[in-house]
């Protein structure tokens, strides 16, 4: 609705990861060397945690738009309320192995022909895990046992969990302990800075063709960092809020009190969008109208 008035290519501020969108903040290019390090070592879980709208995802597609398609082969599997037997099957189907009306032993068996097949053409299998914090028990025990089925050297599997904070909790369990013992590099990835908020929010406009329409003050990019408190999501929900806003308006600046109006209306339709340390920080709704 607004690109045309603002001349932008695309809606900059989508919420479905889009590689390209990638932005290195400080903890994001830490996280990446974390997961480089971990691809290089060829086994093993590697551990990715944050809170939610962190970036976890969009990170992790950027990863993926790295590697080269002659050396990697990737599942990724993003349903994960499931139990055992269902995760295994998604893994195989993600990999394009024909599973249907297979019993898990079997299921097992063309799991293990495909990495012989992935070794032997001096490929790696990656299986990427969203959403790691739902997963039960059973399930995070089949992805270990899925590790077993390594063929050749380097190992031809590797393990990417990505989860939220809980997640920790999860794997500090007594019963993983033989999972804990096969990560080799594990990460939590924290809010950007108000410096890196400024950065992010140009580079995805820039990104989307802007060239200084709407124009955006020093205080506003502030104010955006305090009602987001740097969180990747949230910035991108109220900027997306923020240029429609603009548009409405039919106003080509945008400064701090622009910010916080729009701000202000998010709260009113759903106070919660904002992170619970801005919310303990700020007045209540109710003392901000008197």
């Amino acid at each position: 609705m607004y690109e045309k008035f603002f001349r932008l290519n695309e809606a900059p501020f989508q919420l479905t990861p889009d590689a390209r969108y990638f932005f290195p903040s400080s903890v994001h290019k830490r996280a990446m060397g974390y997961l480089t390090y971990g691809l290089s070592q060829g086994e093993g879980f590697v551990v990715v945690t944050g809170d939610v709208g962190a970036g976890k995802t969009t990170l992790v597609s950027h990863l993926m738009a790295t590697l080269d398609p002659y050396k990697f082969v990737t599942s990724t599997v993003v349903t994960t309320q499931l139990g055992g037997d269902d995760m295994l099957r998604m893994v195989a189907a993600d990999f394009d192995i024909p599973q249907e009306g297979l019993d898990k032993a079997s299921v097992l068996g063309r799991l293990h022909t495909f990495l012989r097949d992935v070794s032997a053409r001096g490929r790696r299998a990656i299986v990427i895990v969203d959403e790691a914090q739902n997963l039960g028990m059973q399930a995070i025990e089949e992805l270990r046992m899925l590790s077993n089925l390594q063929v050749g050297r380097p190992p031809s599997l590797q393990v990417l969990l990505l989860g939220q904070p809980q997640f920790r909790k999860k794997m500090a369990s007594p019963d993983l302990a033989q999972l804990r013992q096969r990560i080799i590099a594990t990460y939590h990835l924290g809010p950007i800075t108000p410096d890196e908020t400024r950065e992010y929010v140009r580079h995805r406009l820039a990104q989307a063709g802007w060239k200084n329409d709407p124009a955006i003050t020093g205080d506003g990019y502030l104010a955006a960092y305090h009602a987001t408190n740097g969180v990747p999501r949230l910035i991108n929900v109220l900027f997306s809020r923020i240029l429609l806003y603009a548009f409405l308006e039919q106003i080509h600046a945008i400064d701090a009190k622009v910010v916080q109006q729009v701000a202000e209306d998010m709260r009113m339709e759903f106070d919660g969008w904002r992170p619970r340390a801005a919310r303990a920080e700020e007045p209540a709704l109710a003392e901000v109208k008197h």
